[in-house]
Protein backbone atom coordinates (compact mmCIF):
# COMPACT_ATOMS: atom_id res chain seq x y z
CA UNK A 1 0.00 0.00 0.00
CA UNK A 2 3.08 2.70 0.84
CA UNK A 3 4.25 1.65 -2.42
CA UNK A 4 1.34 2.49 -4.35
CA UNK A 5 0.96 5.56 -2.22
CA UNK A 6 4.71 6.57 -3.26
CA UNK A 7 3.89 5.51 -6.48
CA UNK A 8 1.04 7.86 -6.86
CA UNK A 9 2.54 10.97 -5.26
CA UNK A 10 5.73 10.70 -7.51
CA UNK A 11 3.12 10.67 -10.83
CA UNK A 12 1.49 13.51 -9.42
CA UNK A 13 4.56 15.32 -8.72
CA UNK A 14 4.91 15.03 -12.74
CA UNK A 15 1.48 16.01 -13.56
CA UNK A 16 1.78 18.87 -11.35
CA UNK A 17 4.97 19.94 -12.13
CA UNK A 18 3.46 23.39 -11.55
CA UNK A 19 0.69 24.84 -9.20
CA UNK A 20 -1.05 27.61 -7.96
CA UNK A 21 0.64 28.92 -5.69
CA UNK A 22 -1.72 30.52 -2.50
CA UNK A 23 0.47 34.02 -2.12
CA UNK A 24 -1.37 37.06 -2.62
CA UNK A 25 0.07 39.28 -5.42
CA UNK A 26 -1.12 41.73 -7.49
CA UNK A 27 -4.28 40.63 -9.16
CA UNK A 28 -4.29 37.48 -7.31
CA UNK A 29 -7.42 37.83 -5.17
CA UNK A 30 -9.82 39.49 -7.63
CA UNK A 31 -14.00 39.31 -7.34
CA UNK A 32 -16.67 40.44 -8.66
CA UNK A 33 -20.38 41.24 -8.00
CA UNK A 34 -22.21 41.78 -10.81
CA UNK A 35 -26.08 42.34 -10.43
CA UNK A 36 -28.88 43.48 -13.14
CA UNK A 37 -31.65 44.51 -10.98
CA UNK A 38 -35.02 44.43 -13.70
CA UNK A 39 -37.53 42.16 -14.05
CA UNK A 40 -39.56 41.58 -17.34
CA UNK A 41 -39.24 40.78 -20.94
CA UNK A 42 -38.61 44.85 -22.17
CA UNK A 43 -35.29 45.29 -19.63
CA UNK A 44 -34.17 42.18 -21.97
CA UNK A 45 -30.73 44.41 -22.42
CA UNK A 46 -30.06 44.71 -18.44
CA UNK A 47 -29.84 41.10 -18.05
CA UNK A 48 -27.34 40.75 -21.44
CA UNK A 49 -25.27 44.16 -19.89
CA UNK A 50 -24.93 41.67 -16.81
CA UNK A 51 -23.71 38.77 -18.41
CA UNK A 52 -21.44 40.26 -20.73
CA UNK A 53 -19.30 41.39 -17.97
CA UNK A 54 -20.11 38.17 -16.63
CA UNK A 55 -18.65 36.28 -19.60
CA UNK A 56 -15.85 38.86 -19.46
CA UNK A 57 -14.44 38.65 -16.43
CA UNK A 58 -14.11 35.22 -16.65
CA UNK A 59 -12.30 35.34 -19.67
CA UNK A 60 -9.79 37.35 -18.43
CA UNK A 61 -9.44 34.78 -15.08
CA UNK A 62 -11.93 35.68 -12.29
CA UNK A 63 -13.04 32.40 -11.26
CA UNK A 64 -16.96 31.34 -10.85
CA UNK A 65 -15.81 30.71 -7.32
CA UNK A 66 -14.42 34.23 -7.38
CA UNK A 67 -17.99 35.92 -8.91
CA UNK A 68 -21.28 36.41 -7.55
CA UNK A 69 -23.84 37.30 -9.94
CA UNK A 70 -27.35 38.63 -9.40
CA UNK A 71 -30.19 38.09 -11.97
CA UNK A 72 -33.46 39.25 -11.27
CA UNK A 73 -34.86 37.74 -14.15
CA UNK A 74 -34.42 35.03 -16.82
CA UNK A 75 -35.65 36.50 -19.95
CA UNK A 76 -34.20 33.06 -21.80
CA UNK A 77 -37.17 31.62 -21.06
CA UNK A 78 -39.69 34.30 -21.21
CA UNK A 79 -42.66 33.15 -23.53
CA UNK A 80 -41.82 36.24 -25.97
CA UNK A 81 -38.38 35.03 -26.76
CA UNK A 82 -37.90 33.56 -29.93
CA UNK A 83 -34.77 31.85 -29.08
CA UNK A 84 -35.60 29.67 -25.77
CA UNK A 85 -33.11 29.32 -23.05
CA UNK A 86 -30.61 31.80 -25.14
CA UNK A 87 -29.84 35.24 -24.72
CA UNK A 88 -27.80 37.68 -27.05
CA UNK A 89 -26.00 40.84 -26.99
CA UNK A 90 -25.96 41.48 -30.65
CA UNK A 91 -27.94 41.09 -33.32
CA UNK A 92 -25.59 39.15 -35.33
CA UNK A 93 -26.56 36.41 -32.75
CA UNK A 94 -22.84 35.45 -32.19
CA UNK A 95 -22.82 34.55 -28.51
CA UNK A 96 -25.61 32.63 -26.56
CA UNK A 97 -24.39 34.41 -23.48
CA UNK A 98 -26.44 31.91 -21.50
CA UNK A 99 -25.83 29.57 -23.14
CA UNK A 100 -21.60 29.47 -23.69
CA UNK A 101 -19.86 26.61 -23.38
CA UNK A 102 -22.96 25.78 -21.26
CA UNK A 103 -20.78 27.76 -18.30
CA UNK A 104 -23.18 30.48 -16.29
CA UNK A 105 -23.34 29.88 -12.93
CA UNK A 106 -26.56 32.20 -11.28
CA UNK A 107 -25.98 32.75 -7.89
CA UNK A 108 -29.03 34.80 -7.13
CA UNK A 109 -32.20 34.41 -9.53
CA UNK A 110 -35.73 36.10 -9.64
CA UNK A 111 -37.24 37.00 -6.45
CA UNK A 112 -33.99 36.37 -4.47
CA UNK A 113 -32.26 39.54 -5.70
CA UNK A 114 -33.09 41.81 -3.50
CA UNK A 115 -31.84 45.39 -2.00
CA UNK A 116 -30.95 42.82 1.52
CA UNK A 117 -29.32 39.95 0.04
CA UNK A 118 -27.26 42.55 -2.44
CA UNK A 119 -26.07 44.70 0.90
CA UNK A 120 -25.59 40.93 2.23
CA UNK A 121 -23.78 39.84 0.19
CA UNK A 122 -21.07 42.36 0.40
CA UNK A 123 -20.81 43.11 4.64
CA UNK A 124 -21.50 39.51 4.75
CA UNK A 125 -24.12 39.33 7.46
CA UNK A 126 -25.69 36.06 6.47
CA UNK A 127 -27.10 33.79 9.45
CA UNK A 128 -26.64 30.54 6.83
CA UNK A 129 -25.99 30.86 3.28
CA UNK A 130 -23.74 28.23 1.34
CA UNK A 131 -20.26 29.04 0.28
CA UNK A 132 -21.26 29.80 -3.13
CA UNK A 133 -23.36 32.67 -2.33
CA UNK A 134 -21.09 34.60 -0.28
CA UNK A 135 -18.37 37.13 -1.18
CA UNK A 136 -15.48 35.65 0.71
CA UNK A 137 -12.99 38.70 0.38
CA UNK A 138 -10.42 39.72 3.03
CA UNK A 139 -7.99 42.83 3.47
CA UNK A 140 -6.08 41.76 -0.27
CA UNK A 141 -8.73 41.60 -2.22
CA UNK A 142 -10.01 43.81 -5.26
CA UNK A 143 -13.50 43.78 -5.47
CA UNK A 144 -15.64 45.02 -8.50
CA UNK A 145 -19.38 45.67 -8.37
CA UNK A 146 -21.34 46.07 -11.38
CA UNK A 147 -25.04 47.40 -11.71
CA UNK A 148 -27.66 47.45 -14.20
CA UNK A 149 -31.07 48.24 -14.20
CA UNK A 150 -33.88 51.53 -14.11
CA UNK A 151 -32.65 54.60 -11.91
CA UNK A 152 -33.08 58.04 -11.17
CA UNK A 153 -31.24 60.61 -8.90
CA UNK A 154 -29.38 58.45 -6.16
CA UNK A 155 -31.14 55.28 -6.63
CA UNK A 156 -31.27 52.55 -8.60
CA UNK A 157 -35.13 50.21 -8.65
CA UNK A 158 -34.46 46.51 -7.65
CA UNK A 159 -37.11 44.43 -9.13
CA UNK A 160 -39.19 47.50 -9.97
CA UNK A 161 -40.95 47.28 -6.40
CA UNK A 162 -37.97 48.43 -4.08
CA UNK A 163 -34.83 50.68 -4.23
CA UNK A 164 -31.27 51.02 -2.79
CA UNK A 165 -30.39 54.67 -2.73
CA UNK A 166 -26.98 55.73 -2.61
CA UNK A 167 -26.13 56.58 1.19
CA UNK A 168 -27.24 52.13 1.33
CA UNK A 169 -24.25 51.72 -0.98
CA UNK A 170 -21.54 54.29 1.25
CA UNK A 171 -22.63 52.80 4.25
CA UNK A 172 -22.06 49.12 3.01
CA UNK A 173 -18.28 49.57 1.44
CA UNK A 174 -17.73 51.70 4.98
CA UNK A 175 -18.77 48.28 6.39
CA UNK A 176 -16.59 46.62 4.76
CA UNK A 177 -13.63 48.51 4.91
CA UNK A 178 -14.25 48.11 8.79
CA UNK A 179 -14.29 44.72 8.49
CA UNK A 180 -11.36 44.59 6.36
CA UNK A 181 -13.18 42.90 3.49
CA UNK A 182 -11.50 45.01 0.56
CA UNK A 183 -8.51 46.39 -0.54
CA UNK A 184 -9.86 48.61 -3.22
CA UNK A 185 -13.43 48.82 -4.69
CA UNK A 186 -14.28 49.72 -8.41
CA UNK A 187 -18.18 50.47 -8.20
CA UNK A 188 -19.23 50.66 -12.07
CA UNK A 189 -23.09 51.40 -13.02
CA UNK A 190 -25.24 51.55 -16.18
CA UNK A 191 -28.05 53.83 -15.58
CA UNK A 192 -30.16 56.85 -15.93
CA UNK A 193 -28.53 59.43 -13.75
CA UNK A 194 -25.96 56.94 -12.79
CA UNK A 195 -23.11 59.62 -11.61
CA UNK A 196 -25.59 60.71 -8.50
CA UNK A 197 -25.14 56.73 -7.14
CA UNK A 198 -21.49 57.71 -5.98
CA UNK A 199 -21.61 61.34 -5.90
CA UNK A 200 -21.26 61.58 -2.00
CA UNK A 201 -19.35 57.93 -1.62
CA UNK A 202 -16.77 58.46 1.30
CA UNK A 203 -16.01 55.06 1.54
CA UNK A 204 -11.80 54.56 1.65
CA UNK A 205 -10.21 52.93 -1.57
CA UNK A 206 -13.71 52.77 -3.84
CA UNK A 207 -13.39 53.92 -7.61
CA UNK A 208 -16.80 54.21 -9.24
CA UNK A 209 -17.71 55.08 -12.61
CA UNK A 210 -20.83 56.04 -14.31
CA UNK A 211 -23.29 55.88 -17.41
CA UNK A 212 -24.51 59.28 -17.64
CA UNK A 213 -25.04 62.37 -15.38
CA UNK A 214 -27.89 64.13 -13.49
CA UNK A 215 -30.88 64.56 -15.46
CA UNK A 216 -29.35 62.35 -18.18
CA UNK A 217 -30.88 58.93 -19.62
CA UNK A 218 -28.73 56.36 -20.01
CA UNK A 219 -29.39 55.00 -23.95
CA UNK A 220 -29.49 51.47 -25.16
CA UNK A 221 -27.50 51.04 -28.34
CA UNK A 222 -29.65 48.79 -30.44
CA UNK A 223 -32.51 46.64 -30.82
CA UNK A 224 -32.54 43.04 -32.68
CA UNK A 225 -35.63 42.78 -34.77
CA UNK A 226 -36.14 39.41 -34.20
CA UNK A 227 -36.00 39.55 -30.50
CA UNK A 228 -38.09 42.89 -30.38
CA UNK A 229 -36.76 44.98 -27.79
CA UNK A 230 -33.06 46.73 -26.81
CA UNK A 231 -30.67 44.10 -26.30
CA UNK A 232 -27.36 46.27 -24.55
CA UNK A 233 -26.94 49.58 -22.98
CA UNK A 234 -24.41 51.72 -25.23
CA UNK A 235 -22.28 52.21 -21.90
CA UNK A 236 -21.94 48.60 -21.17
CA UNK A 237 -21.12 48.23 -24.95
CA UNK A 238 -18.81 50.25 -25.52
CA UNK A 239 -17.11 48.91 -22.24
CA UNK A 240 -17.18 45.90 -23.66
CA UNK A 241 -15.73 47.02 -27.35
CA UNK A 242 -12.71 48.63 -25.30
CA UNK A 243 -11.91 45.45 -23.42
CA UNK A 244 -12.10 43.12 -26.67
CA UNK A 245 -10.02 45.04 -28.42
CA UNK A 246 -7.29 45.65 -25.86
CA UNK A 247 -7.15 42.78 -23.17
CA UNK A 248 -6.20 40.24 -25.67
CA UNK A 249 -4.42 38.76 -22.38
CA UNK A 250 -3.80 38.79 -19.21
CA UNK A 251 -0.95 40.79 -19.23
CA UNK A 252 -2.57 44.41 -20.13
CA UNK A 253 -1.38 47.22 -18.70
CA UNK A 254 -3.82 49.94 -19.05
CA UNK A 255 -5.52 52.06 -16.70
CA UNK A 256 -9.12 53.12 -16.06
CA UNK A 257 -7.90 56.57 -17.33
CA UNK A 258 -8.00 54.75 -21.07
CA UNK A 259 -11.29 53.45 -20.39
CA UNK A 260 -12.95 56.45 -19.66
CA UNK A 261 -11.31 58.21 -22.28
CA UNK A 262 -12.72 55.85 -24.97
CA UNK A 263 -16.04 56.14 -23.60
CA UNK A 264 -16.50 59.45 -25.38
CA UNK A 265 -20.35 61.30 -25.79
CA UNK A 266 -20.49 60.77 -29.16
CA UNK A 267 -20.13 56.61 -28.23
CA UNK A 268 -22.47 57.07 -25.06
CA UNK A 269 -24.61 59.97 -25.68
CA UNK A 270 -24.45 60.68 -22.42
CA UNK A 271 -21.87 62.51 -19.72
CA UNK A 272 -20.22 59.65 -17.85
CA UNK A 273 -18.51 60.50 -14.83
CA UNK A 274 -16.13 59.33 -12.19
CA UNK A 275 -15.05 59.52 -8.68
CA UNK A 276 -12.00 58.28 -6.47
CA UNK A 277 -11.10 58.61 -3.33
CA UNK A 278 -7.92 60.50 -1.77
CA UNK A 279 -5.04 61.67 -3.98
CA UNK A 280 -5.08 59.45 -6.56
CA UNK A 281 -5.86 59.25 -10.26
CA UNK A 282 -7.78 56.94 -12.88
CA UNK A 283 -4.18 56.93 -14.43
CA UNK A 284 -2.85 55.11 -11.30
CA UNK A 285 -5.34 52.30 -11.58
CA UNK A 286 -4.53 49.10 -13.87
CA UNK A 287 -7.98 48.10 -15.67
CA UNK A 288 -6.49 44.32 -14.69
CA UNK A 289 -6.71 45.42 -10.81
CA UNK A 290 -10.49 44.55 -11.36
CA UNK A 291 -11.39 43.03 -14.80
CA UNK A 292 -9.04 39.75 -14.83
CA UNK A 293 -7.16 37.81 -12.34
CA UNK A 294 -3.59 36.35 -12.96
CA UNK A 295 -2.44 33.11 -11.47
CA UNK A 296 1.41 32.64 -9.78
CA UNK A 297 2.85 29.53 -10.80
CA UNK A 298 5.74 28.16 -8.74
CA UNK A 299 7.20 24.88 -9.14
CA UNK A 300 6.31 21.61 -6.66
CA UNK A 301 9.07 18.88 -5.22
CA UNK A 302 7.57 15.33 -3.75
CA UNK A 303 10.00 16.04 -1.53
CA UNK A 304 7.94 17.40 2.00
CA UNK A 305 5.37 17.94 0.18
CA UNK A 306 3.42 14.39 0.46
CA UNK A 307 0.25 16.08 2.52
CA UNK A 308 -0.14 18.46 0.06
CA UNK A 309 -0.38 16.22 -2.46
CA UNK A 310 -2.86 13.89 -0.76
CA UNK A 311 -5.24 16.67 0.44
CA UNK A 312 -5.22 18.04 -3.35
CA UNK A 313 -6.73 14.59 -3.96
CA UNK A 314 -9.07 14.81 -1.94
CA UNK A 315 -10.38 18.48 -1.94
CA UNK A 316 -8.96 20.09 -5.08
CA UNK A 317 -9.64 17.71 -8.07
CA UNK A 318 -12.18 14.94 -9.01
CA UNK A 319 -10.56 12.66 -7.27
CA UNK A 320 -12.50 9.61 -8.60
CA UNK A 321 -11.63 10.37 -11.94
CA UNK A 322 -7.70 11.38 -11.24
CA UNK A 323 -7.27 8.29 -9.33
CA UNK A 324 -9.05 5.67 -11.90
CA UNK A 325 -6.88 7.04 -14.91
CA UNK A 326 -3.93 6.54 -12.02
CA UNK A 327 -4.73 3.03 -11.55
CA UNK A 328 -5.21 2.22 -15.22
CA UNK A 329 -1.95 4.11 -16.20
CA UNK A 330 0.38 1.87 -13.40
CA UNK A 331 -0.98 -1.08 -14.82
CA UNK A 332 1.61 -2.16 -17.09
CA UNK A 333 -0.26 -4.70 -18.70
CA UNK A 334 -2.77 -1.98 -20.28
CA UNK A 335 -0.46 1.11 -21.16
CA UNK A 336 0.97 1.73 -24.64
CA UNK A 337 2.78 4.95 -25.37
CA UNK A 338 -0.25 6.33 -27.11
CA UNK A 339 -2.74 5.69 -24.46
CA UNK A 340 0.22 6.75 -21.60
CA UNK A 341 -0.80 10.17 -23.26
CA UNK A 342 -4.34 10.53 -23.32
CA UNK A 343 -4.19 8.96 -19.82
CA UNK A 344 -1.92 12.15 -18.92
CA UNK A 345 -4.08 14.61 -21.11
CA UNK A 346 -7.36 13.02 -19.13
CA UNK A 347 -5.72 13.38 -15.75
CA UNK A 348 -4.90 17.29 -16.11
CA UNK A 349 -8.67 17.90 -17.35
CA UNK A 350 -9.53 16.58 -14.42
CA UNK A 351 -7.16 18.63 -11.53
Amino acid sequence: MLLKINRILLLLTFILHTTISCAVEDNTNNWAVLVCTSRFWFNYRHMANTLSIYHTVKRLGIPDNQIILMLADDVSCNARNLYPGSIFNNKDHNIDLYNFNNNIEVDYKGYEVTVDNFLKVLTNKFEHQTNSKRLLTNKDSNVFVYMTGHGGENFLKFQDFEEIVSEDLNMAFNEMWLKERYKQIFFMIDTCQANTMFAKFDAPNVVSIGSSALDESSYSHHTDLDIGVAVIDRFTYYVLEFLEENTKDRNYNGTLQDLYDYLSFDKVHSHIGYKIDGNKNLEDIKIMDFFGQKQQIEPLTVDGNESYFSDLLRTMVNHTAVNDKIEELTNPKRVTTNSKKRLLNAINKSI
